[in-house]
């Protein structure tokens, strides 16, 4: 059963990389899963059997919903984004909670410099929700077609970055991705895998995006657990900021993706219905 919790887990968690605004690290937090990731990646191979206990079922939780939510996903958002936009908005919702009983406690809930702090990491991912607005849609035109030593370098180092945000709760490394013009080409590349086109050329783009993933993940994870044990109220300060942003967030973001929050008065009461189940489902995996 601990196990299945963990595929459904991993399951969520993969859905929200796939979407820009929302944070698979934030997702993570929600569903009480995000330190125990951290540690076992950070440290590996020092409980090596323990370690892939739990990280195996996470990592084939994301990698199914990659393979079989993209297209779903995206239907669902480019045809009902205000429902599908709340759901993941009560998801995120239902983990602050949890959170907050982790710094209500601590004596630096007093100190000015982690409400600063909170500040900072809100504003930052307020900055990359309206990024459209601030620098234009995307940073660059990108094609992975004929790619030469560079283009796959470059392509690693997106990975890398992109898996870094994917890590931070708050920060979602699907908008990054978005930023640097990389985002629908990956993407393009994953759906054209899961139907069996192009193989060749799709697994040369994905696997040394996937390298860039692997390596961001450990070097941030490292990190975050570094900061965690020297500064744990001030770094939970911090991911508040990021988590509270990232409410404002999804819905900017889906309109800068798809072009609309439009709705009807129906869809408008499944929102909401969709908001409240979304909130109490992260509040119950948080617990488990």
């Amino acid at each position: 059963m601990k196990n299945i919790m963990l595929v459904i887990k991993g399951f969520i968690m993969g859905i929200a990389n796939i979407i820009p605004g929302v944070s698979g690290g934030t997702l993570a937090l929600t569903l009480g899963i995000y330190e125990k990731f951290i540690e076992a990646i950070s440290h590996f191979f020092d409980k090596l059997k323990e370690n892939i206990k739990f990280l195996v079922p996470i990592f084939l939780g994301i990698g199914l919903s990659l393979l079989t939510m993209s297209n779903v996903i995206t239907e669902a958002f480019e045809h009902y984004p205000v429902p599908t936009a709340f759901l993941f908005m009560g998801l995120v919702i239902g983990g602050i909670p949890m959170l907050s009983n982790k710094v209500k406690k601590s004596k630096e809930r007093k100190q000015v410099s982690s409400y600063i702090i909170a500040l900072i990491t809100f504003a930052l991912v307020i900055v990359l929700a309206f990024s459209d607005q601030l620098f234009g849609s995307g940073l660059s035109d990108v094609t992975l077609k004929n790619l030469d030593l560079t283009g796959y370098i470059l392509l690693f180092l997106v990975g890398l970055v992109a898996a870094a945000t994917m890590v931070i709760p708050g920060v979602s490394g699907s908008l990054v991705l978005m930023l640097l013009g990389y985002y629908l080409p990956v993407v393009n590349a994953i759906k054209d895998l899961t139907h069996f086109n192009n193989i060749v050329d799709n697994c040369l783009i994905l696997i040394p995006f996937g390298l860039g993933v692997v390596v961001g993940i450990v070097v941030i994870a490292k990190i975050i657990e570094w900061l965690l044990k020297k500064y744990e109220a001030k770094t939970y300060f911090g991911v508040l900021g990021f988590i509270i942003a990232s409410i404002i967030a999804i819905p900017v973001s889906v309109y800068n993706e798809y072009g609309t929050l439009s709705y009807s008065l129906i869809e408008g009461i499944i929102a909401v219905i969709l908001l409240v189940l979304g909130y109490l489902i992260g509040e119950k995996l948080g617990e488990k």
